[in-house]
């Protein structure tokens, strides 16, 4: 998994009003917590750029007023007016004991039922996954060539020795689907193939014979028949 090393400054203070201050100053307050002690600190805006904005899952090396910690980010909150970064939630990391977080789903590859004029859908994002953070992937990457129209991916599939991925088992997320298009095409041809076979006598079949006490059917006249 990759690593991204941010340095901050202990906070002297902890509350509202030296919240508001750090953040005129663009800086960022933070808490590191999961250790054997928490840790407030603060850190310019600037020193998050790589963990934020971007869609690597990544371990964070943090020093701190001399001290060392490896953690990752749990939680991060936004100004809703300005949307710059009011503040982050830090988890640390200790030796043997687990973790949960969310791990991207990535798909590679151009998916067969794609090309036969279906969609392929990713309805999860990604998976939120628990274990040693030594036996967490950084990202699942899919190979979606092989699949064809119908073809789906459900949690389950996903689930592998090390970890456990928490969402529901049972909920799709990976899926090739039929268009509008493509059923659109295939009713027709259904259609015609129905009608074909309902119109093609069926081998050995005989006509039906008419009903008991009905009267047979007249004969139509002949158009030359003499005058009387």
């Amino acid at each position: 998994m990759k690593t991204v090393s941010i340095s901050g400054s202990p906070r002297a203070n902890v509350g509202k009003k030296d919240a508001k201050a750090l953040r005129n100053e663009k800086n960022v307050p933070c808490v590191l917590y999961g250790g054997k002690e928490q840790v407030t600190f603060y850190a310019h805006e600037n020193a998050f750029s790589k963990l934020v904005y971007s869609p690597d899952v990544q371990i964070v090396k943090l020093e701190v007023g001399g001290k060392n910690y490896d953690a990752i980010m749990q939680d991060i909150q936004f100004n809703i007016v300005t949307d710059r970064i009011a503040h982050i939630d830090f988890l640390e990391l200790v030796p043997g004991k687990p973790v949960t977080m969310n791990i991207p789903v990535i798909t590679k590859g151009s998916a067969a039922g794609v090309k036969e004029g279906g969609k392929l859908q990713k309805k999860l994002r990604s998976l939120k996954v628990r274990g040693l953070i030594d036996k967490i992937p950084e990202k699942f990457e899919v190979d979606v060539t092989n699949m064809v129209l119908g073809d789906f991916m459900s949690v389950k599939d996903f689930q592998k020795e090390g970890f456990t991925v928490l969402d529901p088992h049972e909920m799709t997320v990976i899926a090739c689907r039929y268009t509008r298009a493509v059923v659109e095409e295939v009713a027709p041809v259904a259609a015609t193939t129905l009608a074909a076979t309902t119109a093609t006598p069926v081998a050995g079949a005989t006509t039906a014979a008419p009903a008991a006490g009905a009267e047979p059917a007249k004969k139509e006249e002949k158009k030359d028949e003499k005058k009387k």
